[in-house]
């Protein structure tokens, strides 16, 4: 059984951090492509950032250069650090696996995201 559970969500000021961490277990974790979504209120999830099995990542425009996305097949995580965070960046951010050969998918819960002041 396949599950994924994000955490590190909360509420900061505009021009912060947050780091947020998706555990996985039930998959072969190494051979699955990860990736974090975000959904604001009346809007279709979007694209954060995506990394490969072999590493590769890949990250929306309006997030490039702030957020980095990492895995680490030993402990079957992945991670994703957001720096100069700003308000338009409030959303629940999802945790996504993915195996490219056959389409699976499985989503986490979701964690929220709120910038403020």
């Amino acid at each position: 059984q396949v599950q994924l559970v994000e955490s590190g969500g909360g509420l900061v000021q505009p021009g912060g951090s947050l780091r947020l961490s998706c555990a996985v277990s039930g998959v072969r974790f190494s051979i699955y492509a990860m990736g974090w979504y975000r959904r604001t209120p009346g809007k279709q999830r979007d694209l954060v950032a995506t990394i490969s099995s072999g590493g590769t990542s890949n990250y929306a425009d309006n997030v490039m250069g702030r957020f980095t996305i990492s895995r680490d097949n030993a402990k079957n995580t992945l991670d994703l650090q957001m720096n100069s965070l700003k308000p338009e960046d409030t959303a629940v951010y999802y945790c996504n696996v993915r195996n490219v050969l056959n389409g699976f998918t499985s989503w986490g819960p979701g964690t929220q995201v709120t910038v403020s002041s």
